[in-house]
Formats: C-alpha cells, structure tokens, sequence
C-alpha cells in the first residue's frame, strides 16, 4: 500500500493514537522558511507550541509557566516541527531518524530544568518513531522567546 492509498501514514497514526492530529503547517513570523532539505535531512525552523495559531501560555518556565505544561508545549513544538517535515518530505513514515533536537526554554533566572522541559518533545518523538525518534540533543534556558512563548524546539530529521 502506497500513502496515495492510505492518507495516514504509520506515523501519523500513531498521533492519533495518542489524540493529537498533525495541524497545518504553522506559517513563519519573520523572514524565513518553515523546513529546509538538504541531501537527506530537513532541518526545520525553531518551531513555537501554537496550537490554531495561538499560545497556549505566555512567560519564563519556572515563573508564570509551570514546568509541567512546559513540557507539554514541548511537546506541541514537536508536533508542529513533524508537519513541518511532511511538508518537505510528503510522509513522516520516510523518516529514518532524528538526528539532533535543540530546544529553548525561556527561564526564570533559577529556573534549572530544561533538560525536563524538552523531555517532552524527545518523549513524544520516541512515541511516534520508535527507534528513529532517539535524538542527540541540546536543551537551553534563555531569556526570552518569540511572542513570549515560553518553549522552542528546532528538528533535524534524516529520512530515505
């Protein structure tokens, strides 16, 4: 079966196993591109936690953003960093891994888990890849983030 037969890739599917639908592409903010392919990787654009082109939080982690939900906006970036990739590539399943995630964290001065926080970006790419979703990866706090959102998260994804 082809993904012209089945709309829905393996992946794909395994989102909505877990309730979350890939949303249209979220359109840049300034003058850039949403994902770029070179060779075989695409490399997206830091990626915001916009869910119907709004934030769900504004603020520093640690402060007006507890890092529970934190971790959830994480993971919202992952999500829209995958449609991100399906609008260079045509089919996440052609994924063949994750090479590297950065994630920004807009901290509170003693704000010190950001490794926890963009756990959730790495935690739902292991769900949805399996394998192919083990990633190295940076997690960085900084001072602020676009529109002051509280997560960013940039992908590298190598795929056949």
């Amino acid at each position: 079966m082809t993904s012209a037969d089945n709309p829905t890739s393996a992946v794909e599917q395994r989102l909505l196993d877990l309730g979350i639908t890939l949303p249209d592409v979220v359109q840049p903010l300034a003058s850039y591109v949403p994902a770029v392919v070179t060779g075989n990787y695409v490399f997206t654009a830091g990626q915001l936690p916009l869910i119907n082109g709004e934030l769900p939080a504004l603020g520093k982690v640690g402060a007006e953003v507890t890092p529970e939900a934190a971790k959830e906006y994480a993971a919202t970036c992952a999500v829209n960093a995958l449609a991100a990739i399906k609008s260079q590539i045509g089919d996440l399943d052609r994924i063949s891994r994750i090479v590297k995630v950065v994630g920004f964290v807009a901290s509170d001065p003693s704000f010190t888990g950001q490794p926890q926080v963009i756990n959730g970006a790495s935690d739902l790419l292991g769900q949805v890849l399996g394998d192919a979703g083990a990633h190295a990866r940076s997690a960085v706090g900084v001072a602020v983030l676009p529109r002051d959102a509280p997560v960013e998260v940039e992908i590298i994804a190598e795929f056949v």
